[in-house]
């Protein structure tokens, strides 16, 4: 019988490489996960030696940095491999081969090396933290502790594909208004700096008395020409300097704290920030991830200051023996009946399930403002569009006409 070498892991993490005798690689890969190992590559004893003499193919990408669906892909195909009986290492190498972003290659061909050379997939993936977050890893690790590996990586194409659909009708809804609005404001500046000057010389030529709207629009327009690049200036000046404020720890509390208390726009904010918590929290409890590191996970992944810091009182009243329904109503951030339904898992023993049906809601209310949001705010562009197209073709031609009727 031909010999194999293979590498495998057991559930308390540790490596076991050794050359064995088998019928062929399926049956000694089902006798291996049949005694408890999660193996990670076996291949001909023989072979193995040639393995690092591998020819290197030229592969095409279709981008660089590594978006989010790539991760989306990563996470289902690989838990697709694995469930099949594919090896880890076999399967990080399919999946390199077939992946688009050409970051994403590279960090997954070093990770392969990783893997082989003895580490777990956990801790070769923390080492990449600007592409595997603190969610990516604690759960890869959960799964290699429990033998659960595919199922936690459908937990993470699954929230992945939901935070990208998600991002993905919010994005949608933002785009139309703003379309609008430049148009609305390049038509402004059209006339500001081509049409405005010569309906002046029009009118000095003939010398007319000028209302009032039309001389307000003219001093405003011939402002704008002589001074568009002192404007320009001080406005890119004045982003930038909220922007560097933003970055600072008091400056993104003030930032999120205007966000939540504008009119409308606030509430909705709020409604995203609790989804994302909650579908955060309910993938990580439902993968077996304790309470107390899955909130500290989630408040660094939730991507709000002002959340994060409630967050973190929390999690020190639950350290304490609390239940996390109390400090959760006790800080006034999360509504009302997203706290009644997490106490509810709680008291029935089914607080991931409750998360779930909190983020589905809360998602679900999003979504259904975003569409209101775009069917009513099409009309309001275009009356406020031609409202001030309206004002500046009336206060061009009002002198000419005054001087008709005169």
């Amino acid at each position: 019988m031909p010999m194999f070498a293979y590498v495998a892991k057991d559930s308390a993490g540790n490596t076991k490489r050794e050359v064995t005798e088998s019928l062929n690689e399926q049956s000694l890969l089902e006798k291996l996960q049949a005694d408890g190992y999660f193996v990670v590559s076996i291949q001909l004893a023989m072979q193995e030696s040639r393995s690092k003499a591998r020819v290197v193919i030229t592969k095409e990408f279709t981008h660089n940095k590594v978006r989010l669906d790539d991760l989306l892909v990563l996470a289902r195909q690989l838990a697709t491999m694995l469930e099949s009986g594919v090896t880890l290492m076999r399967s990080l190498s399919v999946i390199s081969d077939q992946i688009e972003s050409k970051e994403l290659h590279r960090i997954l061909l070093e990770i392969r090396t990783q893997v082989e050379q003895g580490r777990t997939l956990s801790s070769s993936l923390e080492r990449y933290p600007r592409v595997f977050n603190s969610f990516w890893v604690s759960l890869v690790e959960v799964g290699e502790a429990s033998g659960t590996m595919p199922m936690v990586l459908n937990k993470l194409a699954l929230y992945s594909e939901r935070e990208a659909a998600f991002r993905s009708t919010i994005i949608s809804a933002m785009i139309y208004p703003a379309v609008l609005f430049f148009v609305c404001l390049g038509a402004i500046c059209f006339f500001a700096l081509f049409v405005a000057p010569r309906f002046e010389s029009i009118f000095a030529s003939m010398k007319v008395e000028l209302p009032g709207i039309t001389k307000t629009l003219l001093f405003v327009f011939k402002f704008v020409k002589a001074k568009l690049f002192l404007l320009v200036g001080v406005v890119a000046a004045i982003i930038f300097f909220i922007k560097q404020y933003i970055k600072t720890s008091q400056g993104q509390l003030v930032f999120e704290n205007f966000l939540f208390h504008l009119p409308v726009f606030g509430e909705m904010y709020k409604l995203i920030i609790v989804e994302r918590f909650a579908s955060q929290m309910a993938i990580l409890v439902e993968s077996g991830v304790p309470i107390l590191l899955a909130l500290k996970i989630a408040e660094r992944l939730v991507g709000n200051k002002t959340c994060g810091l409630i967050v973190a009182n929390i999690r020190e009243d639950v350290r304490e023996g609390k239940l996390l329904a109390d400090p959760m109503s006790k800080s006034g951030f999360f509504p009302t009946m997203a706290v009644q339904m997490i106490k509810v898992g709680e008291e029935t023993g089914q607080l991931g399930q409750m998360l779930k049906h909190v983020s589905d809601f809360y998602q679900r209310n999003v979504e259904a403002f975003l569409k209101r949001f775009g069917t009513l705010i099409e009309p309001v562009m275009l009356v406020f569009m031609g409202g001030i197209i309206g004002v500046i073709v009336l206060a061009m031609f009002l002198p000419l006409f005054n001087m008709t009727g005169g």
